[in-house]
């Protein structure tokens, strides 16, 4: 019995080692300034907690650009660089059109 209850708690934390700990999200915004050349983006060189936060400053940002009219944004989720294609891998893009 006690044998068997060591057991169900080695796996219990084993199983919430494995798969019980959240991946930090790291949001990076990029910032189209025309939305009829999506090639040409500005990368923010910070990342953000949340993609609230990302929002919010690519919102700012445009707006203190004075590109409300022709901008966009994106923001993506855990960016690397993948030097062999030479492009930004998200593991997911959110637009300033999506809902």
């Amino acid at each position: 019995m006690l044998k068997n209850l060591i057991l169900i708690g080695c796996i219990a934390v084993l199983f919430n080692g494995c798969f019980g700990k959240k991946k930090e999200e790291k949001w990076t915004a990029f910032i189209y300034p025309n939305k009829e050349d999506t090639k040409k983006n500005i990368k923010s060189p910070t990342t953000f907690g949340s993609l609230e936060e990302c929002k919010n400053v690519s919102i700012l940002e445009i707006k203190n650009q004075n590109l409300e009219n022709i901008a966009f944004f994106k923001c993506g989720l855990n960016c690397t660089y993948h030097e062999g294609m030479k492009v930004e891998i998200c593991e997911k893009m959110l637009s300033s059109t999506d809902k």
